[in-house]
């Protein structure tokens, strides 16, 4: 592998897994532009839509279970936030959801992939403009729209599988906003049930074929090393100011997107 390609698929891991441990999200909605555009900038490499959905669903994967073991440490001083029942109910239909997009996306054209990522990103800048309203209440006494719960999660699970992505740029304002969770709950639920999203993912993505091996182990490796970076500093800096930049972000890369689509 060339060396020049390694350092770039380490450093894009690492960025999307840092957003992922500062935000709360899961990194595909800023490794998926990034794959798709950055190694062909720089002369590196030039992959399609298929194979940047393929690492970057195993970029989630790992990032998302970096998060998970490091949310567990941490309940172990304190009671855990995290709701087992809602896990159960969007954990289960987001893992059906997309184990179908994971194993659909090798059916797919490029384009289309590229035009569903284009409409998530929309969704989700949407989505992240509504202001939290999550209640207080405790999680064990947490009490949600179990249908609003099982439809969203496995629509969410499909599209976020077809390009490659734990959906929890679009599960976290679900939750606050539709199923009115407390924010602290949602955002330990929705590590949980992206993890679990995450495995439908990477078994579909192995089941459709198309995932180049190097690149994304070396995207993997920058992921372990992001992620708790992430976690670290989220607790320091201002993050509503960073949410907005993500907005920003997000934004920019949505109209490269549609600009290659139109």
């Amino acid at each position: 592998m060339d060396p020049l390609l390694m350092i770039i698929m380490v450093a894009l891991g690492l960025i999307g897994s840092f957003f992922s441990g500062l935000l709360g999200i899961g990194g595909a909605i800023i490794n998926y532009p990034l794959l798709l555009y950055v190694p062909s900038l720089l002369g590196a490499a030039q992959f399609n839509a298929h194979e940047v959905s393929s690492i970057s669903m195993f970029q989630v994967f790992f990032a998302s279970l970096a998060g998970v073991l490091a949310f567990r440490k941490k309940s172990k001083t304190g009671p855990s936030l995290v709701n087992k029942r809602l896990v159960l109910y969007m954990g289960t239909s987001i893992l059906a959801g997309s184990l179908i997009g994971g194993f659909v996306s090798g059916m797919l054209e490029g384009d289309i992939i590229n035009l569903i990522y284009g409409i998530l990103a929309v969704l989700a800048v949407i989505l992240m403009l509504i202001p939290n309203k999550g209640t207080e209440e405790k999680g064990k006494d947490l009490q949600f729209n179990t249908f609003i719960a099982i439809v969203s999660a496995f629509i969410v699970g499909i599209v976020s599988g077809i390009v490659g992505a734990g959906g929890a740029f679009i599960l976290i304002p679900v939750m606050l906003t539709l199923l009115h969770i407390p924010a602290r709950t949602t955002i330990a639920s929705s590590l949980a049930i992206v993890f679990i999203s995450a495995i439908g993912g990477v078994v579909g993505k192995i089941t459709g074929g198309a995932i180049p091996l190097w690149p994304t182990l070396f995207t993997v490796i920058g992921s372990l090393i992001g992620a708790p970076l992430g976690s670290t500093i989220s607790a320091k800096l201002n993050v509503k100011v960073l949410r907005y930049a993500l907005i920003i972000l997000i934004s920019l890369t949505s109209i490269k997107i549609w600009s290659s689509i139109l």
